[in-house]
């Protein structure tokens, strides 16, 4: 999987890897079970802090993407059970995105057919344990 990080970006390199991954596993290029680098390897190949790249682990084992622990290091999860904090948030955040569209002109149709695109792109729903 190739992962871009911008460092000249205002958003955390953290975030911006926790973000590529999630894009990796929506998009199938990293698939259930699969095994993520080791943080020390992540983190030469990126050319980051490995502290930075356990933050981010951490981060996505906290939010039900990966498991760590023990010899398996890193593994992505797919399937997880939706819940109520979850939806929350997820709501916040779409409630953000067409606030910011409405704001730049983006017509409600033009935004709503782009979302749907979207979510019709991800392969995460076509493997078994993924969404459906």
């Amino acid at each position: 999987m190739l992962i871009s990080l911008d460092f000249e970006n205002d958003v955390p390199i953290y975030l911006q890897l926790r973000n590529e991954i999630i894009r990796g596993i929506g998009s199938g290029m990293l698939s259930m079970g699969e095994k993520l680098p080791t943080v020390r390897s992540l983190a030469a190949d990126l050319g980051v802090n490995p502290m930075t790249v356990n933050k981010t682990y951490a981060l996505l084992k906290e939010e039900g993407f990966i498991l760590t622990g023990g010899r398996r290091g890193a593994v992505v999860i797919t399937g997880a059970t939706e819940d109520k904090a979850y939806k929350d948030k997820l709501t916040n955040q779409m409630e953000i995105l067409a606030s910011e569209a409405a704001i730049k002109g983006v017509e409600e149709k033009e935004f709503l057919t782009l979302c749907e695109k979207l979510y019709q792109n991800l392969n995460i729903r076509k493997i078994p344990g993924g969404v459906d």
